[in-house]
C-alpha cells in the first residue's frame, strides 16, 4: 500500500514556514552588506524592481508548480518537472538542479548558522564585550573561525561544538516531519524573530549622536542612506546584478524549496494570496528590520564612507565585527548582543530545515522509505558532505559551493521553471492553475510579465556572466595558486553528487516503471 504523504496542519502553517525559508541570514547579513557597499538608495531602485519583474512571479510560479505536482505525490523537482512535460524523458534530470542545490548550500549554511549560536553564548557572557576595535573583533571572528591561532581562540574546537549542536537540531526538526517539526518550529520561531527584531530596531531608532565630531552621523541621515533614491545606479550593470542576485536569495526562488513545500497544499489550497503573504512577511524583514538595523547603526557610529568601505571588505563584517562593536557601546550590551545574534540563529534554522527537506521529500516520494528512515540517510550523508566546508573554510571552499549552488544554479533552474511554466505547460492553462482556490486575483500584467518579461530577465543575467565571467571562473584566473587544488576538489566533489542524484532520479523511475508494469 502507498504510504500517505505528510500535509500542512493550516494555511498559516504554510505561510510561516515558506517565510521561514525566505527569512534567513541573507536578510540580516548579505542584504546590509550589498546595500551598504552599492551606495544605499542606489541598491534599492534595482532590488524592488528585480522583486517585482522577478521574485514575486517566480514565487507564484513555484508555487503553482509545486502544488501541481504535488496532486501526483511528487515532492521535488524531478518529479514535479516530469509531471508537467510528460513527454519529455529528459526533463527529470534537469529537476535534479532542485534536489542539488539546497543540499549544497544546506552543507556550507549550517556551519554559518552555527557561528550565531555561539556568538549568542558569547553575547551573555560577554566574551567579545572589551573589544573595542574593528581589527581586533574581525581577529576574534577569525579565531573562532579557525582560521588563525590567537589570543581568542587557539583552534577550531568552540566552533566545531557549536556546529554539532547546530547539525543535531536541523535534524532533529525535519525528524519530525511537515506538520509536527517544521511548521511548530517556523511558528514559534518567526515570532521569537520579530519581537527581537522590533525591540533592535527600536533601540537603534532611538540613538542619538555619539560622535560629536560628526553630528551629520545620526538616525535620520542612515534612514536616508537607505532610502534617498540614486538614480545614476540604474546605468551600472553591476548594481542590477547585485539586486537580482539578492531577490534570488531573499525569496528563495531558484532553489527547489518552495517547490517542495508547495507540493504538501491540497489542490484547492491558495497559492496568490498565500505567497504574497509570505513575500511580503520577508521583504519587510529585510529591509525594514534588516536594513534599519545594520545599516542604521553601522553609519551612526562609523558614517558614510566607512560603512561602504566595512561591507565591501566582507559579507560577514557588518553583522559578526561591526553590530558586536556597536552594540557592546549601549547600555544592555549583553543583552543586546543576545538578541541581535539570537535572531541570527533563528532565522538560519527555518532557512536551513527547509533547503534539508527537497533530499528528503525525494527519498520518501520517489523510493518510498520512511521519513525516519529518511532523514537517518541525508543525516548521515549531509554531516560527512559539511566537514569540507568546515575545515577548508579558509581555502575558498565555502565561496566555491556559494557560487554554483546558491548563485550560479539558481538562475539556472528558475530559466527552466519558466520555460516549463509558460511555453510547456502553457500561459493560459498555467493561469488558470494559479488562481484555483485563489482569494484574490493576480493583476493581469502579471501575465505579460511572466510569459515575456521575467524570462528576458533571466536569460539576460545569464547572458552577462557567460559574456563577462564564465571562463576566468572555469579557468580559476582570481584563484591563488594555493587554493586551487582545494577548489578543483571541489568542483570534482560537486560534478559527482550531482551525477549520483541523477542516477538516484534514473533508478527510481526504473523502479516505479517495473512496478507499473507488475500492475498491468
Amino acid at each position: 500500500m502507498a504510504k500517505t504523504r505528510d500535509s500542512w496542519g493550516s494555511r498559516l502553517g504554510i505561510i510561516m514556514a515558506v517565510a521561514g525559508s525566505a527569512i534567513g541570514l541573507g536578510n540580516f547579513l548579505r542584504f546590509p552588506a550589498k546595500a551598504a557597499s552599492n551606495g544605499g538608495g542606489a541598491f534599492m531602485i534595482p532590488y524592488f524592481i528585480s522583486l517585482f519583474l522577478l521574485g514575486i512571479p517566480l514565487m507564484w510560479i513555484e508555487w503553482t508548480l509545486g502544488r501541481y505536482g504535488g496532486g501526483f505525490e511528487h515532492g521535488t523537482a524531478p518529479g514535479i518537472f516530469h509531471s508537467v512535460w510528460r513527454k519529455n524523458r529528459f526533463i527529470k534530470y534537469f529537476g535534479v538542479i532542485g534536489i542539488f542545490g539546497p543540499l549544497v548550500i544546506f552543507i556550507y549554511y549550517t556551519y554559518i548558522g552555527c557561528w550565531t549560536l555561539a556568538y549568542s553564548f558569547f553575547a551573555l557572557s560577554g566574551k567579545y564585550h572589551a573589544i573595542t576595535g574593528q581589527a581586533d573583533m574581525q581577529a576574534f571572528l577569525r579565531g573562532f573561525q579557525g582560521l588563525e591561532h590567537n589570543t581568542y581562540f587557539q583552534g577550531i574546537g568552540p566552533a566545531y561544538l557549536f556546529f554539532l549542536v547546530t547539525f543535531i537540531i536541523n535534524i532533529w526538526v525535519i525528524y519530525f516531519g511537515i506538520r509536527g517539526g517544521i511548521e511548530k518550529i517556523c511558528k514559534w520561531a518567526l515570532g521569537l524573530l520579530f519581537i527581537f527584531g522590533f525591540l533592535l530596531m527600536a533601540r537603534v531608532l532611538t540613538l542619538g549622536a555619539p560622535n560629536q565630531l560628526n553630528p551629520g552621523w545620526n538616525v535620520a541621515s542612515g534612514m536616508g542612506f537607505l532610502w534617498n533614491p540614486d538614480f545614476s545606479a540604474l546605468k551600472s550593470a553591476k548594481v542590477w546584478l547585485e539586486a537580482a542576485g539578492q531577490i534570488f536569495f531573499t525569496l528563495s526562488v531558484g532553489i527547489g524549496v518552495i517547490l517542495t513545500y508547495a507540493s504538501y497544499l491540497k489542490k484547492g489550497d491558495d497559492v496568490v494570496l498565500s505567497g504574497l503573504t509570505a513575500s511580503t512577511m520577508n521583504t519587510f524583514a529585510e529591509v525594514i528590520l534588516g536594513g534599519s538595523i545594520v545599516i542604521t547603526a553601522a553609519f551612526v557610529f562609523f558614517g558614510p564612507s566607512q560603512i561602504g568601505d566595512i561591507a565591501r571588505s566582507g559579507v560577514f563584517n557588518l553583522g559578526f565585527v561591526t553590530m558586536p562593536l556597536v552594540l557592546n557601546q549601549l547600555p544592555l550590551s549583553e543583552l543586546l548582543g543576545f538578541c541581535w545574534f539570537f535572531l541570527l540563529f533563528l532565522a538560519g534554522v527555518t532557512s536551513s530545515i527547509s533547503l534539508a527537506q527537497p533530499a528528503i521529500a525525494f527519498l520518501e516520494d520517489e523510493f518510498q522509505i520512511s521519513r525516519k528512515k529518511a532523514v537517518t540517510i541525508f543525516g548521515c550523508v549531509a554531516f560527512l558532505l559539511c566537514q569540507p566546508a568546515i575545515f577548508f573554510l579558509g581555502r575558498g571552499v565555502v565561496d566555491e559551493l556559494d557560487f554554483w549552488g546558491g548563485t550560479f544554479f539558481l538562475v539556472v533552474f528558475a530559466a527552466i521553471e519558466v520555460i516549463l511554466f509558460v511555453w510547456v505547460f502553457g500561459m493560459e492553462a498555467a493561469w488558470d492553475e494559479i488562481h484555483k482556490g485563489a482569494d484574490m486575483r493576480v493583476p493581469k500584467i502579471y501575465k505579460f510579465i511572466i510569459r515575456y518579461i521575467t524570462p528576458a530577465f533571466l536569460f539576460i543575467i545569464l547572458g552577462m556572466w557567460f559574456a563577462q565571467e564564465w571562463l576566468s571562473i572555469i579557468l580559476m584566473k582570481n584563484v591563488s595558486s594555493d587554493n586551487r587544488p582545494f577548489i578543483l576538489a571541489t568542483r570534482l566533489g560537486l560534478l559527482a553528487l550531482f551525477l549520483t542524484l541523477g542516477v538516484l532520479v534514473k533508478i527510481a523511475w526504473r523502479k516505479k516503471a517495473r512496478q507499473a508494469q507488475r500492475i498491468e
